[in-house]
């Protein structure tokens, strides 16, 4: 078995996933009122970009929480750091400075259009004062109307958090299987997708909006237990 191989029984096993829980959803229609499994993985598809000779949709992102020990964080709360705010002061907006994905999608947008001075404190620290998010409001909104857009699908695994989780395990492995960087790529983004405008060399050679494990060789014996928990995802209301 070969990594083509090895996509396509994951591609086969997200397909499943999708039946299991009626279809992919998107940020724009959830809530945090709905039943999330407090722990799990996510795993974004391109918007309109399927695979090579497939009617598949091709992933774009993948991403997990909670994984230092002690962690609180919920599955839910990652994801509605991604989507942002939905009213307030920034609504429609968000906080980039909360969400890598956020960040890079950012990134890619102002390279693309060629704004870095009007912008030039994106991603800068772990927090901004009021008047440096008002300045980046704008921008925060076209992020949220790019990320809110992108169809994505989630797996429980009610773990324990820790860099030796199953969620660890199965995410870093996820992404170095699908990852382009450095390897004969399969499934090669189209040439118009934002991302390689992005100033991260690993984003742009990866095909994921992904830094992390881009560049790892895969275990496929990771597949069996992702099949395992996809079995036991449910449905959310």
């Amino acid at each position: 078995m070969g990594r083509r191989d090895d996509l396509d029984r994951l591609y086969d096993l997200l397909d499943r996933l999708d039946d299991r829980v009626g279809g992919a959803k998107t940020l724009t229609d959830c809530t945090g009122y709905m039943d999330w499994p407090e722990r799990g993985l996510y795993v974004f598809f391109a918007d309109g970009e399927t695979r090579d000779g497939t009617e598949q949709p091709r992933l774009t992102r993948v991403g997990t929480h909670a994984v230092s020990s002690g962690s609180g964080a919920s599955l839910w709360e990652r994801l509605r750091a991604h989507r942002g705010v939905n009213s307030g002061t920034f609504g429609g907006g968000g906080n980039h400075r909360m969400s890598v994905f956020r960040k890079r999608v950012g990134e890619a947008m102002i390279h693309h259009d060629g704004i870095q001075e009007e912008l030039s404190n994106w991603g800068e620290g772990n927090s901004a004062n009021r008047d440096t998010r008002h300045d980046e409001h704008d921008h925060e909104v076209r992020v949220s109307e790019y990320i809110r857009d992108l169809p994505f699908l989630w797996i429980d695994v009610d773990d324990e958090p820790g860099p030796d989780s199953e969620r660890a395990y199965l995410e870093s492995n996820l992404i170095a299987l699908v990852s382009n960087y450095k390897t004969e790529p399969i499934d090669p983004r189209a040439s118009d997708w934002l991302g390689g405008h992005c100033p991260s060399e690993p984003i742009r050679n990866s095909g994921l909006w992904n830094v992390n494990h881009v560049d790892e060789a895969y275990d496929s014996n990771f597949l069996t237990l992702l099949e395992t928990r996809i079995d036991e995802t449910e449905p959310i209301d």
